[in-house]
């Protein structure tokens, strides 16, 4: 029996009328999987419960922050405490030195950082820095890359754009992109060939070091320790964007992971709790041409908001105690092997990647290694498969082209509950597919 969502049915018909698409940001939408939007009411734990009251286990962690859970007692203790002193002043406060000492002392590549608003503040305010810093204009980007909506990187963006298939923004114009070089991920001799081609004009590369937008794909042998030095070796400065894998993927980030130190660093989700705040920073001889030491103007009213500060301090000082990483990451592994044993036994193709915490289920015999990979999955399934989940209490990202979260809230009793539903529901998928062709 399907499940009762008429609630979120006649929100989302309200809200359809006063908020294009009747969403504040396009996935959620559900339109990749032809569905309506469930309308979220609260959380806790690894779990969600729609207007409606049925319950979900959540893979999507509010799109990655939440690696505690939801509503951990620890990060609202410490808002509540902050809210009660005022939400804020737009002025200095201890508690955004505090959060930066912290983000200094655990992400390797940063000598200095400036907190900001959103992950696409971030990355936006990183490519001015890197152009102000090397005078020049060019930047490469990865093909299926999402660093948020900046203009210059709206150019074959993954995530949403690559879901509805527009990788390229109305509204952007073609002189903000022009200079925006463009690369599959995972290859080395696409970005030598635009350094050899553009000699002393590129600026930056930025990439995810490890993609969420195209789904996870995880970077493949010598690739980051390549674009450490070509970067080098033409001038130019490597940006990481961690927005997404930042403290996700390993405590310091994918950087602490894989060994390899950025120039830049863009950091946002899990660095606010769950609340809204993105950071970027790194070597103080860059970070130092930021206003008011530099050239470089960026600013903001609620950059280091004293609640965001609080709820990043408080998540971050529980990931530096408990160290998670290797229960997080075990539990994640098993859910990706029971996933990829269900799709053979069904006789599905299927590539599951993973990285930490961070997965992706393929309907695709893969491997995954980059967009044009990714690309090739059965979206049609994804969408029956997405649709079978969510009626048996698995929240899942509504796209084919999103990663997966697992929490510490995660039990070993959600993952059983997980596999089995997911086997129940890859059967149906499958068996509705064949009714209806």
């Amino acid at each position: 029996m399907a499940l009762k969502r008429d609630q979120s049915q006649m929100i989302f018909e309200r809200g359809a009328k006063v908020i294009p698409g009747g969403v504040n940001s396009p996935v959620r939408a559900f339109r990749a999987v032809q569905g309506k939007p469930v309308v979220i009411h609260h959380a806790k734990g690894p779990e969600i419960w729609d207007v409606d009251g049925n319950k979900y286990i959540d893979y999507v962690a509010s799109w990655g922050p939440m690696i505690l859970g939801h509503a951990p007692k620890s990060v609202i203790a410490a808002v509540t405490e902050a809210a009660s002193r005022g939400t804020s002043f737009g002025a200095c406060t201890e508690a955004e030195v505090d959060l930066a000492e912290q983000l200094v002392r655990i992400v390797p590549s940063l000598e200095k950082v400036r907190m900001v608003n959103s992950g696409t503040e971030a990355t936006m305010s990183a490519l001015r820095l890197a152009r102000g810093f090397t005078k020049r204009d060019k930047i490469i980007k990865i093909i299926g890359g999402y660093h948020g909506h900046v203009d210059a990187l709206l150019v074959k963006a993954g995530s949403g754009a690559a879901t509805f298939g527009v990788p390229d923004s109305a509204g952007v114009p073609a002189g903000t992109a022009q200079d925006t070089l463009l690369v599959e991920f995972n290859d080395l001799d696409a970005v030598r060939a635009h350094f050899e081609a553009h000699a002393g004009a590129i600026a930056a590369i930025i990439v995810e070091p490890v993609p969420g937008n195209m789904g996870c794909v995880p970077p493949g042998p010598g690739y980051l320790e390549g674009l450490r030095e070509l970067t080098r070796a033409h001038g130019a400065l490597l940006i990481f964007d961690e927005v997404m894998c930042g403290f996700r993927v390993a405590l310091g980030g994918a950087q602490a992971r894989y060994g390899v130190t950025p120039d830049l660093t863009c950091l946002g989700k899990i660095i606010g709790g769950g609340l809204p705040a993105a950071a970027y920073g790194g070597k103080a001889e860059i970070m130092n041409q930021v206003s008011p030491d530099g050239p470089v103007y960026q600013a903001g009213t609620l950059s280091g908001n004293p609640l965001a500060v609080a709820a990043g301090r408080a998540t971050l000082e529980l990931l530096e105690r408990d160290n998670p990483y290797a229960e997080l990451e075990s539990r994640t592994a098993r859910l990706c092997k029971g996933m990829l044993g269900a799709a053979e036994e069904i006789g599905v193709p299927m590539t599951v990647n993973q990285v930490g915490s961070m997965f992706t289920a393929f309907f695709n015999e893969g491997p995954v290694t980059d967009f044009a990979s990714a690309k090739r999955s059965d979206t049609a399934l994804f969408s029956r498969f997405h649709h079978e989940m969510l009626e048996r209490g698995i929240y899942l990202a509504p796209s084919q082209f999103e990663a997966g979260f697992v929490s510490v809230a995660h039990l070993e009793s959600h993952l059983d509950r997980t596999l089995e539903a997911g086997r129940e529901a890859l059967r149906a998928a499958v068996a509705s597919g064949t009714a209806s062709a």
